[in-house]
C-alpha cells in the first residue's frame, strides 16, 4: 500500500481505510495523515492562525513570499495606486512588506479577509482605511468602492470556479488593475490517479521542509487542506487550476489585457503573477 492508496480511499469516502493504509506507511505524509484522521476536528483551517503563520514563515515559503512581495512592490512603483485593496490579506505580512519594499503609502487601503483572527493581526500591523471580515463575495455585495489596484495572493483559489468567474467580472468594473498570484498546478482531472500521485509527491516534499513546526503545520493547515479537497462531504477550501485556465477565466470575465508570468518555483507548483486590466 502507498500514500496514493490512502488518498484514493479518501476520495471514495472510506476514512477508516484511508487511516489504516496511512498508518501502515512510513512517509512523512503517511504519519501526518494518520494523526490528522485520528484527531480531525471541524472548522476552517484558517481558524488556527498559529499553524498558518508557521506554514508561511518556514520552508519554501520564505523564498516564495520574498518573490511575491518584490513583484507587488514593482506593481506599486509602476502604478502608484492611491486606492489599494487586498483580497485574502491573511495576517497582513505580505502587503506590509510589499508596501515597505515599494516605498508606497496609498491614500486608501482596504483589507478583505474571511478569518477574523488573521484580519485582527493584519490590522495591528497596518492602518487600513477599511478592514472587512468576510468573503470578497460579501464585500462586493455590501460595499460600493472603486480601486486603482486590487491584489490577491494565494487567496482566489479558495473561491469555487463558478463563483470566481462572477467575482472576477464584478471586480473588473471596480478596479483599473487586478493582480493575482497563485500556483500553476498540473492540468489533471481532480481526484484522478494522476492528481492523487501529484498530491502525494508534493505534500511529502512540502512536509519535508519543516522540522520543529512540522506537526503544527501538518495538523493545523496542510492535512485539512488535503483532506478537504478529496474527502466527500469534507469542507473543501481550495479550487486550484493551471495558469492558462486563470488567464482564460479572466478573459471570460471581460478584461481587455491579461498577462501571466512565472514568478517562483515552489514545492507544490510554480507560482505565477497574473495582471489583468
Amino acid at each position: 500500500m502507498t500514500d496514493v492508496d490512502a488518498l484514493t480511499a479518501l476520495t471514495e469516502g472510506d476514512r477508516r481505510r484511508a487511516r489504516d493504509v496511512a498508518a501502515a506507511g512510513t512517509s512523512l505524509l503517511a504519519r501526518a495523515l494518520t494523526t490528522y484522521l485520528d484527531h480531525e476536528d471541524v472548522g476552517s483551517v484558517y481558524d488556527q492562525p498559529a499553524a498558518f503563520a508557521a506554514f508561511i514563515s518556514g520552508g519554501g515559503n520564505v523564498g516564495l513570499y520574498a518573490a511575491v512581495e518584490g513583484a507587488l512592490a514593482d506593481q506599486y512603483r509602476s502604478l502608484n495606486p492611491l486606492r489599494l485593496a487586498d483580497i485574502g490579506c491573511g495576517d497582513g505580512r505580505v502587503i506590509r512588506n510589499a508596501l515597505a519594499a515599494g516605498g508606497h503609502l496609498p491614500d486608501s487601503l482596504t483589507l478583505i479577509e474571511p478569518s477574523a483572527a488573521l484580519l485582527a493581526q493584519a490590522v495591528r500591523d497596518l492602518t487600513p482605511t477599511r478592514a472587512y471580515a468576510g468573503t470578497v463575495q460579501s464585500f462586493l455585495s455590501e460595499v460600493d468602492s472603486d480601486f486603482d489596484l486590487v491584489e490577491s495572493t494565494f487567496a482566489m483559489h479558495t473561491i469555487p470556479h463558478h463563483e470566481r468567474t462572477e467575482v472576477l467580472t464584478r471586480l473588473r468594473d471596480r478596479t483599473d488593475r487586478l493582480v493575482i498570484v497563485d500556483f500553476d498546478v498540473p492540468d489533471v482531472e481532480h481526484g484522478s490517479p494522476a492528481h492523487l500521485r501529484f498530491l502525494a509527491e508534493t505534500y511529502e516534499r512540502g512536509l519535508s521542509e519543516y522540522t520543529e513546526d512540522r506537526d503544527l503545520v501538518a495538523g493545523g493547515f496542510l492535512m485539512p487542506v488535503l483532506v478537504g479537497q478529496l474527502a466527500p462531504g469534507a469542507r473543501r477550501v481550495t479550487w486550484e487550476q493551471p495558469a492558462a485556465a486563470w488567464r482564460a477565466q479572466a478573459q471570460k470575465a471581460g478584461y481587455r489585457t491579461v498577462s501571466v508570468a512565472t514568478l517562483h518555483d515552489y514545492w507544490s507548483s510554480p507560482a505565477f503573477l497574473l495582471v489583468a486590466e
